[in-house]
C-alpha cells in the first residue's frame, strides 16, 4: 500500500525516506572544496560515533547520493586502491548515484548510475529496500529534488560544533514549519542529534 510517497509494510510499519547527514551549525554539509575534512576534526569522545551509524544503517535497504558526494567518498577513501571498503561499510545495499557523466566504478558493489526525475528512481529504491528504509546520503540539492515531490519523510541531523561560513548547503529549499516538525533532540558527545518529520507539499 502506498500513501503520499510512503509504503505501508505488512507489519504496519512505514518505509521511510530519510536524509541522514552531519551538518555544521551554520547549515553546511561540505566546505567550498566539497570536502568533509572539517567533520573529522570533531572530538568523538563521549559520542556513539560509528555505533550510532550502525544502528541507523541496520534499518536501510536502499540508498542514493549525488555525483559530488560519491566522487568525494571514492577519492577520500581511495576506493580505486581498496574497493573492498565499500562492501565493508554498505554490504549488498544497492546505491543509486545521480550523475550526468560516468563516475568511477567500484568493483563488486551494487552501484547504479541514473539521471533525471527522482520519482521513478524512488519507486525502484523502495521496491529494492524490501520493507527497510531509503537513505538519501546527499547532497542537499538531490535531497531537495525528493522533497519537491513529497518523497522525503524524515531528516536526521548530527549537528557538529563547526562554523564554515560558506560551502554546500544542507538543504537548499524553502521548507517552513508547515512541512517540518521537530520530533526529538539529543546530545551525543560533541554533536546534537536532531530528528525532523517532513510532510508532503500541498
Amino acid at each position: 500500500m502506498v500513501r503520499a510517497g510512503r509504503v505501508i509494510r505488512h507489519d504496519g510499519a512505514m518505509t521511510k525516506t530519510q536524509y541522514f547527514t552531519a551538518t555544521t551549525v551554520d547549515g553546511y554539509i561540505a566546505d567550498t572544496d566539497n570536502s568533509l575534512e572539517w567533520l573529522f576534526e570533531v572530538p568523538r569522545n563521549g559520542g556513539t560515533g560509528a555505533e550510532g551509524f550502525g544502528d541507523f544503517f541496520s534499518g536501510v535497504g536502499a540508498m542514493a547520493m549525488g555525483r559530488t558526494t560519491f566522487e568525494w567518498v571514492y577519492a577520500h577513501e581511495r576506493l580505486d586502491e581498496e574497493p573492498e571498503k565499500w562492501r565493508r561499510w554498505y554490504g549488498d545495499t544497492p546505491c543509486w548515484v545521480f550523475t550526468h557523466r560516468d563516475p568511477p566504478v567500484v568493483p563488486d558493489a551494487d552501484i547504479r548510475f541514473v539521471e533525471g526525475d527522482v520519482a521513478p528512481v524512488h519507486a525502484e529504491m523502495v521496491g529494492a529496500a524490501i520493507g527497510k528504509n531509503v537513505w538519501l546520503v546527499g547532497g542537499g540539492e538531490l535531497v531537495g529534488a525528493f522533497a519537491d515531490q513529497g518523497l522525503l519523510d524524515e531528516i536526521l541531523l548530527g549537528m557538529q560544533p563547526v562554523f564554515l561560513g560558506a560551502g554546500a548547503p544542507l538543504l537548499p529549499r524553502r521548507l517552513t514549519s508547515k512541512r517540518v516538525r521537530l520530533e526529538s533532540v539529543r546530545q551525543d558527545g560533541q554533536q546534537v542529534q536532531l530528528t525532523y518529520s517532513v510532510r508532503a507539499p500541498g
